[in-house]
């Protein structure tokens, strides 16, 4: 499963203040609200996605749940991802660790010691975003022993059940009023002692080694796409559940395309003859395909033309959006002696119909100064 982080999607630091997360939401949602957009799709969805990112941010009970769990702290059944274990937790799983302590002192003991989770940033190009990719990546962690096969002990020797916590890996001391409780002093809160430890991991369960892993980004991955890998993050000490491993994408930068979401936009240069006359000029696409994109006569300066379905990949659906096409016309710099014999001829016929604005911005300047 594929998300973007709330954080990342309103523009602010996790430990940010109620007053930073209030203001940037509405910034963001007077820039992306669809009436000002003419109702555009992609608009639309962004919008729809910061109400999402600030509902959950603005109340103190969504926003500890979802600093702990991510979007699985409010999904009911936790579906499974893309593959490969990928995803977020069952609802079950996250009742367990959420309540486990005082249903089964184990489990609580068993998430004490699960494996941290990792980071890995993943540097993306446009096209690989677009297209999706099997990203091969190396992260040195600590896996499972083999020698003792993750639990400490070695040889045909078993953990045992700590005599002083019974397993609980906490003891309680009485102090006046009030009950202490605090990590057992002869398991260090693990719940079990061992009487031989594995010399290859000295009884932890685990050692440093560095893996090699082969991860499905999916196409349509944007800019602080995160990727959460179920299971692949740091071995538990002597058992216990693994953590996870999350990639964060970057997109490199462009040598023709800004991204916009699911929008491309690309400034292309036209000589002023053909802004003038019209024509047709070719552009590579982002699935490397040509697009032919025709210039209307008298195009202008900044005007843009839309070519539908010629854009990045819907994550996690179908179709593309679109590719923008901002015109920019070229003044010439260098003219041989005929041309400017052919642009003096051209001035000559001049009636000044011909450039419209032109002529109505020097009539008010007329009518500015009285003349």
């Amino acid at each position: 499963m594929v998300e973007t982080d709330y954080y990342e999607l309103l523009g602010v630091e996790r430990g940010a203040d109620d007053r930073t997360i209030k203001a940037a939401y509405r910034k963001l949602a007077m820039e992306c609200h669809p009436d000002r957009h003419g109702g555009c799709s992609d608009q639309e969805a962004k919008f729809k996605a910061i109400n999402e990112a600030y509902d959950c941010l603005k109340d103190p009970q969504k926003r500890a749940a979802y600093d702990r769990f991510g979007k699985a702290a409010f999904q009911n059944g936790g579906a499974g991802g893309f593959g490969g274990g990928q995803g977020f937790e069952g609802f079950s799983d996250i009742f367990s660790s959420i309540f486990g302590e005082f249903m089964d002192p184990r489990g609580a003991r068993q998430n004490a010691a699960r494996g941290a989770d990792l980071r890995y940033d993943l540097e993306l190009s446009l096209e690989e975003a677009f297209a999706g990719k099997e990203a091969v990546i190396e992260v040195e962690t600590l896996v499972a022993c083999e020698p003792c096969e993750g639990d400490g002990s070695r040889g045909t020797s078993r953990p045992q059940t700590c005599t002083t916590c019974n397993g609980m890996g906490k003891v309680r001391a009485q102090q006046g009023f009030f009950m202490v409780e605090r990590g057992c002093p002869t398991c260090y809160g693990h719940g079990v002692t061992i009487s031989d430890p594995c010399p290859q991991c000295e009884g932890e369960g685990r050692g440093l080694k560095r893996r090699t892993l082969s991860i499905h980004v999916p196409a349509g991955v944007d800019e602080g796409t995160r990727i959460r890998v179920a299971g692949e993050g740091e071995a538990g000490v002597r058992g216990a559940p693994n953590g996870d491993l999350y990639l964060f994408v970057h997109l490199k930068r462009h040598p023709i395309f800004q991204r916009d979401g699911t929008t491309l936009i690309a400034e292309c240069p036209v000589s002023f003859t053909t802004a003038a006359l019209g024509g047709q000029i070719t552009v590579p696409g982002i699935d490397g395909q040509p697009i032919e994109i025709k210039i209307p006569a008298g195009v202008q300066s900044g005007e843009t033309l839309r070519q539908r379905g010629q854009g990045m990949s819907v994550i996690n659906g179908r179709g593309r959006g679109d590719l923008v096409t901002r015109i920019l016309v070229e003044t010439p710099t260098r003219l041989t002696a005929k041309q400017k014999e052919l642009l003096c001829q051209f001035r000559e016929t001049e009636t000044g119909e011909e450039c419209p604005a032109s002529k109505s911005f020097f009539s008010r300047i007329k009518d500015a100064l009285g003349h």
